[in-house]
């Protein structure tokens, strides 16, 4: 008899995403080597991000039983944000877990959470942080995360909440980071499976009471907002949002691409961006080569929001010779002879 459809569901996940890595890891191999130095080459490294949560522990076991079938060194990582009273114990419980399953390395990373961005954007900034120190260190190809389907309609939802565009809308990608290293092999499942999948193999699993404090706007959205979309507008609210995560995804990368190629067609020989080229544009594909322009100057992208976008776009859709536009990161945007210049103050 075959595992339950739960453990299968996970494995089969995490044994997509292997096959993927290791797929993308031949195209990126130069030259042919010699059979003696193939042979001396290392196995890939995958690491997991385990918070010891019922999400990251299914993905950490599935990843020890798929990875050393394709020939996978399979290790993991979880991050200490020192938030709570005890952490570091937990963390060197999770520690011992991880290394229960088979995995190594298996260690356990203590990081200092700041303020900026709000507490929940703060620790998320320090985890990631953590995490790509860990896989330099260990030289990893990839670190799997364990975001569920319900952890992007969430996202969706916050995205929408805030009045970001598409590419928030779009959630959180399967593959992200630098050179593909985040993969997220649970997006398309449920919350509920990685929960079950721990309970018919008995991994013990830590429940984060930040999960539940009405504090933190995610935890309100888990706890009420989502339930109250749901007894309105019936069971599926998960699965559209989803759905439209992925659409949005696609509809952005095009845009983005096209703004890649309409950008070089709107500077002058000097690189100055030309008014009147940018109004003939698509106001999508404008913002977005506006957007580009700004962070090239020295705006941070985490503070750059769509209003100050809108307020630069302004410049070329409505100009009535206002002045200059104050961005984040001392950045000024103004209008001089028909050009549009964007540099730090």
């Amino acid at each position: 008899m075959g595992p339950h459809p739960a453990v299968a569901a996970i494995r089969l996940a995490v044994r997509r995403v292997l096959h993927d890595l290791l797929t993308d890891l031949s195209r990126t191999t130069d030259e042919p080597r010699e059979p003696s130095r193939r042979e001396r080459t290392p196995s890939p490294l995958v690491l997991v991000a385990c918070s010891g949560g019922a999400d990251s522990m299914a993905l950490a076991s599935a990843l020890a039983f798929e990875a050393p079938k394709l020939g996978i060194r399979a290790g993991g990582i979880t991050v200490d944000h020192g938030l709570q009273p005890g952490s570091d114990l937990r963390a060197e419980e999770v520690v011992l877990r991880l290394r229960e399953l088979g995995l190594d390395p298996a260690e356990s990373i203590a990081v200092t959470v700041g303020r900026e961005g709000g507490p929940e954007a703060a620790a998320r900034d320090a985890r990631y942080a953590a995490l790509d120190a860990a896989a330099e260190r260990h030289g990893a190809a990839a670190v799997l995360l364990g975001h569920t389907r319900d952890d992007q309609a969430e996202t969706v939802l916050l995205g929408l909440a805030r009045g970001s565009g598409i590419r928030s809308l779009s959630g959180m990608a399967a593959v992200s980071g630098a050179g593909g290293r985040y993969r997220r092999p649970f997006l398309h499942l449920d919350r509920q499976t990685a929960r079950k999948a721990c309970m018919v193999q008995a991994l013990p699993v830590w429940d984060d009471p930040h999960n539940a404090d009405p504090a933190y706007t995610r935890s309100r959205l888990r706890h009420e907002g989502l339930p109250a979309l749901e007894k309105a507008l019936g069971k599926g609210v998960v699965e559209a949002l989803a759905r439209t995560a992925q659409l949005s995804r696609d509809d952005a990368d095009a845009l983005d691409a096209w703004a890649g190629q309409a950008e070089a067609s709107v500077r002058d020989a000097t690189g100055l961006l030309e008014c009147a080229k940018l109004y003939a544009l698509p106001p999508a594909v404008r913002r977005r080569i506006l957007r580009r322009a700004a962070i090239e100057a020295g705006a941070p992208a985490g503070s750059l929001f769509a209003r100050h976008i809108e307020e630069v776009d302004r410049l070329i859709t409505g100009w009535r010779g206002q002045g200059a536009i104050n961005l984040p990161g001392k950045v000024v945007a103004q209008r001089q002879g028909g050009r549009l210049v964007i540099r730090q103050g």
